[in-house]
Parts: structure tokens; C-alpha cells; sequence
């Protein structure tokens, strides 16, 4: 069977495939890319023809669980001796966090940065110090909002964080069609400072809405003349446009000439 597994707070969620029965919640094994880590299960039986990341290796016991939790006992103490020795090498970094693999054999730090960064003598310096190899995974600034969580500015739990599905690509087209682009990109961004995912959530019913109505500022007929559009209302299906004398009218798309 297939299953959707969480992994990384910072990453999507993963398709894996498991040859024993697994329900929702469950706490895994998985055959990860540097070596054994535990995940959970947050959707079992999941119908796709994509081919799974991974394998499960087994359900977590007790034991594996209690090795997870003395591995990543000192995950704080990394991320800041990481932060300390960035800074010291003048590294254009910002680490947000470190977890260690299940055999405790490898650390992954994840990290942000607006451009490519050379960090080998970082890792070099925290191999050293932890004793452990180290790998170093770059992040977006949504994958970070994901892993810290929090509210939007609508006052519910960030789209990222409550729905644990791959991050859309979100697009300047998706504002265009709902015809909030105009307000500017501070106040359609998010708090990881990119457009907002909500705004995926309905371009594709504006699409429909849309299609059939005249550009802003375009130049259309009615029965009263000619006019400018001025404003467009894909929801009420309405038309406001400026005839040659100067009037106001606001017209449903089906009066247009």
C-alpha cells in the first residue's frame, strides 16, 4: 500500500510504500535518503500513480522511538553551534533547525539563503565538534513558515501548516484574475513573505468567471453607445463602464452588444 508520511516539518509530505497495513498517526520506519528515520503516517491507502520516495521499512517500537528522541536530545545545541560558526565564516545562512537519523550516523541542517552559499568548511566544523556526518539541505522561506506554524492574517493556522499536501506554485496570474494584484505585494503576501497560498484556492473559478468579460480599460458596445471599462464584478457578473457622454452604468455581461 502507499502512504503519505511526514517526515521533515520543513519538507512536503512523502509517498511511501509499505507492504503491512498502516493507519493515519501511526509512527514509522522509513528508509531515508541518509540512512533509517522515523516518521508519521498521515494518510494510509492513498490512490496514485506516482511511484513512492521510500520504503517502510517497519511500525516504530518503543525502542526505535526512544533512540529518535536521544539522537535529536541535543538538536538545539546544534542549530545554535551551527548559527555561531555561520556567522564566524561570514555565511549569508540563516539555519532553522537539525535532526539526526535513526542510527544517529548523520545530522541534516536545514537552512535558508537568498543566494548559493558555499558551506563546506561549516560542515566541516560541526562534523567535528558532533562527531557525526553532516548533511545540509537548503529550504524556501515557505517550507520555514511551515515548519514554525502559526496564524495568517485571516486569523486561522497557516495554509502550509493545515493542509499537509505539496506547496502549490503560486503565481502573480492567480491575484491578476482575482483582481487584487493592485493592493500591492505586502498585503497578498504571507509571513514567509511570498504571495499567499490561499490565492490558489480560487483562480481557477475566477478563470471561468472572467471568461467572456472585456479587458479593463477596454472599449465596448451597448445599447446606450460606447463605453470604457472600468471596473469588472466576475462574481455578480456585472460591468461598470464610462459611455462618451460621461454616464455611469453598470451592465451584466449577457447586455453587451
Amino acid at each position: 500500500m502507499k502512504v503519505l508520511v511526514s517526515l521533515y516539518k520543513w519538507e512536503n509530505p512523502r509517498l511511501c510504500s509499505s507492504e503491512s497495513e498502516l493507519s493515519k498517526g501511526d509512527k514509522i520506519v522509513i528508509e531515508g535518503e541518509f540512512g533509517p528515520d522515523i516518521g508519521t503516517v498521515l494518510i494510509s491507502g492513498v490512490e496514485t500513480a506516482d511511484n513512492p520516495q521510500q520504503n517502510v521499512l517497519r511500525k516504530a517500537t518503543q525502542r526505535d522511538i526512544e533512540a529518535f528522541k536521544k539522537n535529536n536530545a541535543r538538536k538545539n545545541e546544534i542549530v545554535e553551534t551551527a548559527r555561531k560558526k555561520a556567522k564566524t565564516l561570514g555565511l549569508e545562512m540563516k539555519i532553522i533547525d537539525a535532526r539526526s537519523t535513526l542510527d544517529g550516523g548523520n545530522m541534516i541542517v536545514a537552512f535558508t539563503a537568498n543566494e548559493r552559499v558555499d558551506f563546506r568548511e561549516l560542515v566541516k566544523a560541526i562534523s567535528k565538534l558532533f562527531h557525526r556526518s553532516v548533511r545540509m539541505q537548503q529550504i524556501g522561506s515557505r517550507d520555514e513558515a511551515r515548519k514554525l506554524g502559526g496564524c495568517g492574517i485571516c486569523g486561522r493556522e497557516l495554509c502550509c501548516v493545515r493542509f499537509s499536501g505539496n506547496l502549490p506554485s503560486i503565481t502573480t496570474e492567480m491575484a491578476r484574475v482575482q483582481q487584487i494584484a493592485h493592493r500591492g505585494s505586502e498585503r497578498i503576501s504571507g509571513l514567509c513573505g511570498r504571495l499567499m497560498c490561499c490565492l490558489s484556492f480560487e483562480s481557477e473559478q475566477y478563470k471561468e468567471l472572467l471568461s467572456g468579460m472585456p479587458e479593463l480599460h477596454s472599449f465596448v458596445k451597448v445599447k446606450e453607445g460606447k463605453g470604457e471599462v472600468m471596473e469588472i464584478n466576475a462574481i455578480k457578473q456585472e460591468i461598470k463602464i464610462k459611455t462618451e457622454d460621461d454616464k455611469i452604468l453598470i451592465i451584466k455581461k449577457e447586455n453587451l452588444l
